[in-house]
């Protein structure tokens, strides 16, 4: 199976001046994200006290759909456009930390919260590191 960065290798042109490494992690951290917190959306539903978690598990739907997304757009570089990167990677960022809020709010009583919290804050602080490389 191809990693992130063996994939970005077989990209035929000039990446430019995109910092390769905080590409490939942002990319990773934006698919392991999204894989937390769709199972910590999923484990919410299998709680006693679902109705508890309903902003929780909404948090984490929407984070999980901004991370399967950015990761598409920073996989792409045909066309690139600058300005849609930035905004997507920040909106990732944005909704990294709403969510990690969240989920640390019920993480005393819930582990995949706890988990999904931490997956939260590493994409958050991944995204952040490559938005101060992007020009």
């Amino acid at each position: 199976m191809a990693t992130v960065k063996d994939m970005l290798a077989t990209y035929p042109a000039d990446l430019g001046d995109v910092d390769r490494d905080k590409l490939t992690r942002c990319i990773e951290e934006c698919i392991a994200c999204a894989q937390a917190c769709t199972a910590c959306a999923d484990a919410c539903l299998s709680e006693g006290m679902v109705g508890d978690l309903t902003k929780c598990i909404r948090t984490d739907m929407d984070c999980a759909d901004i991370c399967t997304a950015t990761a598409a757009v920073l996989s792409r570089h045909t066309g690139y456009d600058a300005n849609i990167t930035r905004a997507i990677v920040q909106a990732c960022a944005t909704a990294c930390k709403a969510c990690a809020d969240e989920c640390d709010s019920h993480a005393d009583m819930h582990e995949h919260c706890r988990m999904c919290a931490e997956a939260c804050r590493s994409c958050e602080q991944a995204c952040n590191e490559l938005l101060a490389t992007l020009g």
